[in-house]
C-alpha cells in the first residue's frame, strides 16, 4: 500500500499535457433510454480496458441498471444484481467475483465525462483494486479554486490516514496502542499523552516521505473550465471517456431517485462494441 501511495504521489509531478491519454481504436457504445453515450477506452490502462471490452462482448452488461445516481457527480451502473431487481432493492453488492489491480495515472483525470472503475472502500482495499463489472461516469460540476484546494487537503488527508492505519498495524503501532490504552484504562493521562505525541509523530513521518499532493496547472484548468470530481483523482482507475453524448450524463444524472440514490423508474443499459 505505501509503494502505491508513493507512487501516486510522485507521479503528480507529470506535466499532463507532455503525456495526453491515447484513446482506443475500438468505440463502445452504451445505449439508454435517455439516448446513446460514445465512449472510448485508454491504451494506459490495457487490464480496465482488456476487461471491460470482454464483458461487453460477452454482453454481461445488457439490462443492467444504473442503480445510483449523484447529480454533478456520477451515474453508476454494472451491479450484476440489477438484472432482476425489484423496486425499493438495495443494489451496489453484485459483480464478477475478482478485481482489477489499479491502474491509476495522474494523466488520467476525474473530468466529467470520463469513466472510472468503482471499488470497495478503503478501509478494506488499500491497495484501491477496480469492481470488475462495477463503473461509473463522472459528471461533476465547475470547480473554483477554493473548492480545488479543499480536494486537495481531502486527498492529503486520506493519504494520512491510510500511513496511521498502515503504522498502527506494525508491531510497534500495536505495541504504542496497546501502552496507550493501558495508561488510559489506569488514568494515567500525562503519559498517555506523550504515548500519543510518540503515535503521531512516527505517523507524521511515514507521511512526510511523499509530496504534498498539489494539482498542476493542466488539472486546474480543466476542473475550472470543464468540471468533474477532483477529488478522486489518485484513488481510482479512469480507464475512458465519452466522445458523443454527453448529455445523457446530465439527463441520468437529474432522474428522480430514492434515499438510496436510485433512480425510481428503472434505467437500463445496453452496451456494444464497434471496432
Amino acid at each position: 500500500m505505501k509503494n502505491i501511495i508513493s507512487l501516486i504521489f510522485a507521479l503528480n509531478a507529470v506535466l499532463l499535457s507532455v503525456n495526453a491519454q491515447t484513446l482506443s481504436k475500438e468505440t463502445v457504445i452504451i445505449e439508454t433510454d435517455y439516448g446513446k453515450m460514445k465512449i472510448k477506452l485508454f491504451e494506459e490502462t490495457p487490464l480496465h480496458k482488456a476487461n471491460f471490452l470482454k464483458l461487453v462482448k460477452q454482453k454481461v452488461f445488457d439490462s443492467l441498471l444504473f442503480h445510483r445516481v449523484i447529480n454533478e457527480f456520477m451515474i453508476q451502473g454494472g451491479d450484476l444484481l440489477s438484472k432482476k431487481a425489484k423496486r425499493g432493492d438495495s443494489l451496489g453488492h453484485g459483480d464478477m467475483g475478482y478485481t482489477i489491480p489499479a491502474e491509476i495515472n495522474p494523466k488520467l483525470i476525474h473530468k466529467k465525462g470520463v469513466l472510472a472503475a468503482a471499488r470497495e472502500s478503503d478501509d478494506i482495499n488499500p491497495k484501491f483494486e477496480s469492481s470488475a463489472a462495477q463503473f461509473y461516469i463522472v459528471m461533476g460540476k465547475k470547480k473554483t479554486i477554493e473548492d480545488l484546494k479543499k480536494a486537495e487537503d481531502r486527498i492529503n488527508k486520506a493519504h494520512y490516514n491510510n500511513c496511521a492505519g498502515a503504522f498502527m498495524k506494525t508491531d510497534e503501532g500495536k505495541q504504542l496502542k496497546k501502552r496507550y490504552d493501558r495508561l488510559k484504562t489506569e488514568n494515567n493521562t500525562d503519559s498517555a499523552v506523550f504515548v500519543n505525541a510518540q503515535i503521531e509523530a512516527f505517523i507524521k513521518t511515514e507521511h512526510l516521505r511523499t509530496p504534498e499532493y498539489k494539482f498542476n496547472q493542466q488539472q486546474i484548468d480543466t476542473y475550472t473550465t470543464v468540471g468533474g470530481t477532483p477529488h478522486l483523482d489518485g484513488t481510482y482507475t479512469v480507464f475512458g471517456e465519452v466522445i458523443e453524448g454527453m448529455e445523457v450524463i446530465d439527463k441520468i444524472a437529474a432522474a428522480k431517485k430514492d434515499s438510496r440514490d436510485r433512480p425510481l423508474e428503472d434505467i437500463r443499459m445496453k452496451i456494444s462494441l464497434i471496432k
